[in-house]
């Protein structure tokens, strides 16, 4: 086989590209259904804690299903576990502000993670960013800023902070996976994270002794709906990454934002003001050319340019 069709026997086709649009869409309408939840009187703790019983028991069942060929060290299931909170506090940071900020802002304040954690792993040696990394970083977060500064009166400033608070810990977990767990199954990774992530949950649901479910049925179909919906963005993230690779599958992903804001403009009737149109253009497109643009990965044993992950499950 020549070199030539060697390349063109590895460049991924457009179908391919299909399950990181479609884990985008999934992700968007989630977003979209959580709002529908928690109008209708449900709660942040309630619904983490309920989702986080069914997505630890679909992990259980998949990895029971199609075993991994190499299970978790007893290094990587401390590390994996000590993950699962981080999980917790991201996981409620996000959907706490999704509650109470209009639903593009709350997505968009969050999505500020993939430029954090590309400039913290620079800080820390693990990649090298040049000053037009830094530059594009800088316009993606002038981009959130025109965002926010709009209509500064309506938005919640613990809001704000808990999307902030949210991409920090996807952040932290992001550099300790690639750090500390490059090579190993990402299933085991999120099952082994997923399951204290519950138990946290359900022991917070106990001693607050808080559990508010929908109260309508529009509320019930909305919860389920963000079950399936979850979870085909999870398997596609899978499938995509084998496909297109984890690079290609963090581009996709980054239509999550864009969808969500139009879903929240034509479904759920949010007000977006021009200049809040152009910052979050400005913010989506800076982040693109910022992954595209990406570092330079520095040698590590079980580091690679693949083992950044996308949004999690």
């Amino acid at each position: 086989m020549s070199t030539a069709t060697a390349i063109a026997a590895a460049e991924p086709r457009l179908a391919d590209y299909a399950p990181g649009i479609g884990a985008a869409l999934s992700f968007s309408i989630a977003d979209v259904l959580s709002k529908v939840v928690f109008a209708s009187g449900m709660d942040v703790l309630s619904l983490i804690t309920l989702r986080g019983i069914l997505a630890a028991g679909f992990f259980w069942f998949w990895l029971r299903a199609a075993p991994p060929r190499v299970p978790h060290s007893a290094r990587a299931r401390l590390i994996s576990i000590g993950l699962g909170v981080l999980y917790a506090a991201n996981i409620f940071g996000l959907l706490f502000a999704i509650q109470v900020l209009p639903l593009s802002i709350a997505i968009l304040a969050y999505f500020v993670y993939p430029l954090v954690t590309g400039i913290a792993a620079a800080a820390l040696g693990l990649e090298r960013l040049g000053w037009r990394s830094f530059a594009t970083a800088l316009a993606a977060f002038g981009g959130l800023a025109l965002m926010l500064g709009t209509q500064p009166a309506a938005l919640e400033p613990i809001g704000v902070l808990a999307a902030f608070g949210a991409a920090i810990c996807r952040v932290a977990g992001l550099l300790v996976t690639r750090a500390a767990l490059g090579g190993t199954d990402a299933r085991v990774t999120t099952w082994y994270s997923l399951a204290p992530a519950a138990l946290v949950f359900i022991a917070a649901s106990l001693f607050t002794g808080t559990f508010h479910p929908p109260l309508t049925t529009g509320g019930w179909v909305a919860f389920f709906g963000m079950g399936i919906t979850t979870t085909l963005s999870t398997l596609w993230i899978y499938v995509s990454t084998a496909r297109v690779g984890a690079f290609r599958t963090a581009l996709a992903m980054n239509l999550e934002p864009v969808l969500s804001s139009a879903f929240s403009f034509a479904l759920l009737g949010e007000a977006v003001t021009g200049l809040q149109l152009a910052g979050g253009a400005v913010m989506v497109a800076a982040l693109c050319a910022f992954q595209l643009r990406g570092g330079t990965p520095r040698p590590r044993s079980g580091v690679g340019p693949g083992s950044r992950p996308a949004r999690g499950a």
